[in-house]
């Protein structure tokens, strides 16, 4: 499985992000750009996924490589973001809302 540090997300600037957690999580506080496709809703919703290469990101990292391993096992160029949103805000990175 692919994955990259929250501080390699932060350098690219040109691959989508899709934020798999739940949509109130997502209000919360978000990487700005992500896009919010709730991993327990994502097989209705997998034509919404770009074309091409994208990264995928949750709270810690656990779901969003669960999500990234099935992504991968059909054929989607997907990467996990370790440490997921709870390490982007903790490195001080900017957080949407």
């Amino acid at each position: 499985m692919q994955s990259i540090t929250v501080h390699e997300l932060r350098q690219r600037t040109d691959v989508p992000l899709i934020d798999v957690r739940e949509a109130y999580e997502f209000e919360a506080g978000h990487v700005p750009g992500a896009v919010n496709l709730p991993m327990s809703t994502l097989g209705e919703h997998l034509h919404e996924l770009p074309d091409g290469a994208f990264d995928v990101i949750c709270q810690v990292g656990g779901r969003s490589a669960r999500v990234v391993e099935a992504l991968e096992s059909r054929g989607y160029d997907a990467t996990n973001v370790e440490g997921g949103t709870g390490e982007w805000a903790a490195a001080g990175y900017p957080i949407e809302r």
